[in-house]
């Protein structure tokens, strides 16, 4: 009996081990009683014990699988000993016991009124031994046990319950008498004695409730708030910034210009390299070749001039940024070829922003894309002196509500003297 109990006890501790993934409760307790016990049947003649007798007292280890189910190990002892008008005799007790445990306050909903006061109902069996002492002195009586019980609760703080008890318990092979001075005569369960207990539970672990309070209600409570950070989570994963096709999480450009072909990263595609996208590239290339049959001033010089000062060739910007767009690098670049091809040419730059936002801010919003687009001129080899930088603050002649719109008035111009 001794090895099956051991081997329950390893089974219990095996479970809870492999079942602690994923709780939202606490499901460990540690409980300690003590209290009052009667012995009942059988007794030999001239022997009894007072009613209520002291001393009893146990220890045990509790899992909930559920709010609702758990298993428990426990250890108790009895100091069984003659009441003053009895025949004089002592007799030790001892016994382990593996049970399940039902919450009684959760399946009867007691949340729904209290959240300090709990029922738990217990039943199981397990191993006894009973010793007596006095007057004959014998060796230990094994025996099996039943064990049935109700275990109050209320609840002093999350982790500590005050808790009561009453347990009977039914023995099988229960040879000797309780006093140890004769033969228990019977078959079947022919041992009772019924334990009255006071005690403590201690709840382990770091969540702010244990499974005997957490309620129905409450785990469902707990499962929805994390549903709801997993949708959270996949919706914003799922925004798509740019408007490419391609989700933000799988988006390795998220900036990418509204309406170019992206390859399934979110990337433009650029084949040729060049820091233009290519729907871009060829809808200019295409441009440019209907302005160019279309005659101008006469000369590749006139043709140049014409396209950036009557606004072909623009510095685009994303949403509150002075950071040209990098396929806008090739506008400023047309601008640098020019003036450096005409030493005498000079230019102002006009920087232009959207209607949205504070108007005075976007004043100096359009400025610094100027002054940004003149310093890269500058470093590429275009003196100071013949560039002059223009803010013209917001452009009003697109549709507000439109992004795209809103897109083309982000921008810095240049006008060729």
């Amino acid at each position: 009996m001794k090895k099956i109990s051991l081997l329950l006890l390893c089974g219990l501790f095996s479970l809870a081990l492999t079942a602690q993934d994923g709780q939202n409760y606490n499901r460990w307790s540690i409980e300690l009683e003590a209290g009052v016990h009667k012995p009942g049947r059988p007794f030999a003649a001239g022997y009894y014990t007072s009613t209520p007798s002291f001393f009893q007292g146990g220890l045990g280890v509790r899992y909930m699988l559920s709010n609702r189910f758990g298993l428990k190990m426990d250890f108790g002892y009895n100091s069984i000993e003659s009441h003053d008008d009895s025949n004089p005799f002592e007799t030790r007790y001892m016994r382990a016991s593996l049970q399940g445990v039902l919450n009684v306050g959760d399946i009867a909903n007691f949340r729904s009124w209290t959240n300090t006061i709990n029922l738990l109902f217990h039943m199981g069996g397990g191993y006894s031994r009973l010793t007596p002492q006095e007057p004959v002195e014998l060796d230990a009586d094994q025996m099996g046990h039943l064990i049935v019980g109700l275990t109050p609760q209320l609840k002093l703080s999350n982790h500590i319950v005050l808790t009561g008890d009453l347990s009977f318990l039914g023995h099988v092979r229960h040879n000797y008498t309780w006093d140890g001075t004769a033969q228990a005569g019977g078959r079947g369960f022919n041992g009772l004695l019924v334990n009255g207990s006071i005690g403590l539970t201690f709840y382990l672990g770091s969540a702010s409730v244990h499974a005997d309070y957490a309620g129905v209600d409450s785990a469902l409570e707990e499962k929805i708030d994390s549903l709801d950070q997993r949708v959270s989570t996949i919706e914003d994963n799922m925004l798509d910034s740019d408007q490419d096709g391609v989700p933000n999480y799988l988006d390795r450009e998220p900036n990418t210009v509204n309406g170019v072909a992206v390859d399934s990263k979110g990337v433009a595609v650029d084949k040729n390299g060049n820091g233009i996208p290519d729907e871009l590239e060829s809808s200019l290339d295409e441009r440019y070749a209907q302005t160019m049959s279309s005659g101008s001033k006469g000369g590749s010089g006139g043709l140049i001039y014409d396209l950036i000062n009557d606004g072909y060739v623009n510095v685009y910007f994303q949403f509150n940024s002075t950071k040209p767009e990098t396929y806008s690098l090739e506008a400023i670049n047309y601008c640098i070829i020019y003036m450096k091809e005409n030493p005498e040419a000079t230019a102002e730059l006009i920087g232009y922003a959207d209607e949205i936002g504070n108007p005075e801010y976007n004043q100096q919003l359009s400025l610094s894309r100027a002054q940004k687009v003149q310093e890269i001129m500058v470093a590429a080899g275009i003196e100071a002196s013949r560039l002059s930088v223009t803010g013209n603050g917001e452009d009003t002649s697109v549709d507000k509500s439109s992004s795209p719109a809103r897109q083309l008035v982000r921008r810095v111009t240049f006008k060729l003297n």
